[in-house]
């Protein structure tokens, strides 16, 4: 299937979870989530997410991290639309965050973040098997992922599609997806 198609598949199927289905959905995201190994991520960059859609509710993940690994710095990002790039701030809490013109939750006064990164979560609307995935359509993420070398983990609420037919040279592989009943590794 072609991104466009994927996408509006997607949406759509998002919008149509109930509340309770959702909230199963993403206690098995946590679930998975806590299974990584922790020991050598110092740094973790993670979206917030965009409830209104039915994201994966990545604030379980954050209240996870901050009691079970609290050294790890946890930092989020901020994106300007004219330049369709994104920069990453220290998470302060709920109370620095508010949300932009586009509904998306951002950092106020949460320093920006210009070190290392061992780890970076990320938003999707699909992905395939071969490690591919379908966001928004904006390459906010493709972009800030060029000169990153982290790990790259998407959270998805469902499974694989079996291809992306539409990659690009633009499009950033995942090293893994976390959906609610496992890990996929890509090699």
């Amino acid at each position: 299937m072609l991104k466009s198609e994927i996408r509006k598949q997607a949406s759509k199927e998002r919008l149509l979870i109930n509340a309770e289905t959702y909230a199963v959905l993403n206690n098995g995201l946590l679930h998975q989530f806590s299974a990584l190994d922790f020991s050598t991520i110092k740094t973790l960059h993670i979206f917030l997410p965009i409830i209104e859609k039915k994201e994966p509710n990545t604030f379980l993940l954050i209240e996870w991290l901050t009691e079970n690994h609290p050294d790890t710095k946890i930092i989020v990002p901020k994106a300007d639309f004219e330049t369709a790039l994104m920069t990453s701030h220290k998470y302060l809490g709920l109370h620095d965050l508010q949300k932009n013109l586009y509904n998306i939750l951002e950092p106020q006064k949460g320093i920006i973040h210009d070190g290392e990164i061992d780890l970076v979560l990320i938003p999707l609307l699909a992905f395939d098997r071969q490690g591919y995935r379908v966001g928004y359509g904006k390459g906010f993420y493709d972009r800030f992922l060029e000169n990153i070398n982290a790990q790259k983990i998407g959270l998805s609420l469902y499974p694989a599609v079996e291809k992306i037919e539409d990659v690009n040279e633009h499009d950033i592989r995942l090293d893994f997806c976390i959906t609610p009943t496992e890990i996929i590794k890509f090699d």
